[in-house]
This record gives structure tokens, C-alpha cells and sequence, in this order.
């Protein structure tokens, strides 16, 4: 029985990273209530978002509950940076387009971006949005089409909805049937996550 569950861990294990995508990321921006931080690492989980980046310059980084969050932050990688220079550095070291959630008259709606590109998504602070020195470093302002009297998210829905209109893009390019990791880098993770 021990060995019949190691070996269906295994193949799920193998399954999960086959689906990770490499080449799409969030970036946390002075988000500061932990509810709204652990729902967003859930969404980065189950959409296959290997990576979160978090930008903390003004506002601490929350203290997180143990149930469900730390269980999908088990399973996403967290890079933290101090400042846009490292930040902005390291995105288009992976040759991201960088966009970032905004509502000025330069936001355009989601469905307007190719997100089956590498991709990394600025959500910004729950009261302020993305912060003004990110926002003029950025391939793009993105909003969220709305139909109702209320014209904003929360930000951990927002996050879910923009992770969810990549992964069905992904999945119309094909995105999602074949691992965006090397043979090398997809061992080396499966090998860290055996141990977890």
C-alpha cells in the first residue's frame, strides 16, 4: 500500500511539473493583507504559475497562515526583490513582456495581450494599485473588462481571472502539451519536490 501511494505521488508529481509554465509569472506589489497573498499563491498553483515575485518596498511582507497557503507555497517558488531595478532585471533576463493591472486610460483589456508569450503580470496594492516607478517600466497597462456598477476586484480575483485567461490562451497554443522545461532543469525540480 506505502509503495502504491509513493509510486501514484511520483506519477502526479511528474504530471504537475510536466504543466508548470515557466515563462509566465505574477509579481506581488506592496500586497499587504495575507488572505489576499495566500489566495493568490493558490490561484499561481493551480494555473501552473511556477514562480512568484514579490516586490516589497513600503509595506511588509504579511504573515501567512499554515493551512492552505503554505501548502501552495510549498509547490511555488518565491523571488523576492528590493528594488524595480533587480526586479525589471530579472524579468527580461527571461525575456518577459511586462505588464502591469492598472485603470488609466492606457490600460487595455486583457484579451487584447498575446499571454501565451512570457509573461509577467504587476498586481499592485490593494488601495493604490501598481506603484508609479513600476508602472513607467512596463511593456503595457492591462484592465479587466467589467459590466457591473462596481468597477474593481480584489486583487487575489483579479489575479485569478488574468491567470485563468492566460491558461486558456496557453492551452489554444498548445502551451500546456509539452513541459516548458529543459530535460535538465525539469529533473532537478522533480528531484526538490520528491523530497518534499
Amino acid at each position: 500500500m506505502v509503495r502504491e501511494r509513493t509510486t501514484q505521488r511520483l506519477e502526479k508529481l511528474r504530471r504537475v511539473l510536466a504543466l508548470r509554465q515557466k515563462d509566465l509569472t505574477l509579481v506581488l506589489a506592496n500586497i499587504h493583507d495575507p488572505h489576499n497573498v495566500s489566495a493568490i499563491y493558490r490561484s499561481c498553483d493551480a494555473f501552473g504559475v511556477p514562480r512568484v515575485h514579490l516586490y516589497y518596498t513600503d509595506t511588509a511582507f504579511p504573515t501567512l497562515g499554515a493551512s492552505s497557503s503554505a501548502s501552495a507555497r510549498k509547490w511555488v517558488d518565491t523571488v523576492r526583490h528590493k528594488d524595480e531595478q533587480s526586479l525589471m532585471k530579472a524579468l527580461r533576463a527571461e525575456g518577459m513582456q511586462v505588464l502591469a493591472t492598472s485603470c488609466t486610460p492606457a490600460a487595455r483589456p486583457l484579451q487584447e495581450y498575446d499571454l501565451a508569450r512570457p509573461t509577467a503580470v504587476i498586481m499592485g496594492n490593494e488601495h493604490r494599485g501598481v506603484d508609479s516607478e513600476l508602472v513607467g517600466l512596463v511593456d503595457g497597462e492591462v484592465y479587466i473588462p467589467m459590466y457591473g456598477m462596481i468597477q474593481s476586484f480584489n486583487v487575489s480575483v483579479a489575479a485569478a481571472v488574468i491567470l485563468s485567461e492566460a491558461a486558456r490562451q496557453r492551452q489554444l497554443a498548445g502551451k500546456y502539451d509539452s513541459p516548458t522545461y529543459t530535460e535538465e532543469e525539469y529533473n532537478a525540480i522533480l528531484e526538490k519536490w520528491v523530497e518534499k
